[in-house]
């Protein structure tokens, strides 16, 4: 007997929650190619459902994160508030674009973020990290703050706002690769700043999504209920499981999603 649509949304929200569980980032990204082949949602559809799943998963893991001193408030105010800002752009650009080329600009975001879970950090970088402009300082544990460091944050705001508007995302792909790049922040609170931010961008976006009329609650409900319990399923374990490994098996996901995405916007699937 086939599965409901009810029951497929539960799976797949599921999904969605474990990775976002594993890596603080790349929920959203995969969200949408779910949504458009399992339950066949265009791309307009697909993208505040996501966002609404992704963005609720994202406010519990920020909350635990919170409890346990690890997620960055402030940084994440500040990415999060420009993005917030920035999304609604981006939500009105995709209301004026057709399904093909939003899959397809889809697709070289997945073969991007696959890029950097591959090669996160290339030597050159790796020897810089001590000179990142966003510094913790080892006395009272917090950043230090200066323009260089406020500016990068800021612009990781921007992107992330913009692409989460457009493409229905919760901007984690660029948060994370961003953190990581311009701090020395430990992966686990990169990962639960960066869950902080998405949520923060994912509240805005989905707002003016709803604005536009786009959200079907029957499929966003049960989608989001299986990210969030995921999430908190996925946290017991994730501590245990090997970080490389889990982003390389991400990386592959994606690159083979990107594969399945560029075919249809071509017309092929």
């Amino acid at each position: 007997m086939a599965m409901d649509a009810t029951g497929l949304s539960v799976l797949l929200g599921a999904g969605i929650g474990l990775v976002l569980s594993w890596t603080g980032a790349g929920g959203g990204v995969l969200a949408m190619p779910l949504l458009v082949f399992a339950l066949g949602l265009s791309a307009q559809q697909a993208g505040p459902i996501g966002l609404t799943a992704v963005g609720v998963a994202s406010a519990v893991g920020a909350g635990l994160g919170l409890r346990e001193g690890i997620v960055r408030y402030r940084a994440a105010a500040l990415i999060g508030g420009l993005g917030m800002l920035v999304a609604p752009v981006g939500v009105a650009v995709a209301q004026l674009l057709p399904s093909r080329p939003l899959l397809a600009a889809f697709a070289l975001v997945l073969v991007w973020v696959a890029r950097r879970m591959l090669w996160p950090l290339d030597p050159a970088e790796a020897e810089g990290r001590e000179a990142t402009p966003c510094q913790v300082n080892q006395l009272h544990g917090r950043l230090t703050w200066t323009s260089s460091c406020a500016r990068a944050l800021a612009l990781t705001g921007v992107a992330s706002g913009f692409l989460s508007g457009l493409l229905g995302v919760g901007g984690g792909f660029v948060i994370v690769p961003a953190l990581l790049k311009h701090s020395d922040l430990d992966i686990r609170s990169v990962q639960a700043t960066s869950l902080a931010v998405i949520a923060l961008v994912a509240a805005s976006s989905l707002g003016a999504a709803a604005w536009h009329g786009g959200l079907n609650g029957s499929i966003a409900g049960p989608f989001t209920l299986g990210a969030t319990v995921a999430l908190l399923a996925g946290r017991l374990v994730a501590a245990r499981m090997p970080a490389l490994h889990l982003q390389r098996a991400f990386a592959v996901t994606c690159l083979a999603v990107a594969a399945v995405l560029l075919a249809r916007a071509a017309g092929w699937l």
